[in-house]
């Protein structure tokens, strides 16, 4: 069992670090930096970085992935990370517009969606990886 938690746990940050990446490398000029330009940082602070996707993958894992192959589905696993997403990513977004002052809504629903489809998205491969790499994983 800690074997099929431990490479879920490493498909899910692969398939979710790649995603984001792309995300943020395309994005942050495009949708960040015109809407929240003056609230951000030259470069970005590594270290909550790291424990962001180490949390946020935990979770990921914890509630998507392993109901996923508990229930031999990674489409299981896709709307349960999609869900996870959408709140996660409410959460930050719906706060920031609660407290921030001109914190604009086209970035709270674009972010909300981004967080939908990456972490459904990442959940289904990691879930499909173990799948496949671990036949019976989740018994």
């Amino acid at each position: 069992m800690v074997r099929t938690y431990a490479i879920a746990y490493i498909a899910t940050a692969i398939a979710f670090l790649v995603l984001d990446a792309l995300w943020l490398t395309t994005m942050a000029e495009r949708l960040y930096r015109p809407g929240i330009g003056h609230l951000m940082r030259e470069g970005f602070s590594p270290g909550p970085a790291l424990l962001f996707y180490l949390l946020y993958v935990g979770g990921m894992v914890f509630f998507a992935v392993v109901p996923g192959l508990e229930k031999q589905s990674w489409p299981h696993a896709l709307g349960l990370g999609a869900a996870l997403g959408l709140l996660a990513y409410a959460t930050f977004g719906l706060t920031n517009q609660a407290v921030l002052r001109d914190w604009p809504w086209h970035v709270t629903a674009i972010d909300m969606a981004w967080g939908t489809f990456a972490t459904g998205v990442a959940s289904a491969i990691a879930s499909a990886v173990v799948l496949r790499w671990l036949p019976g994983a989740s018994h």
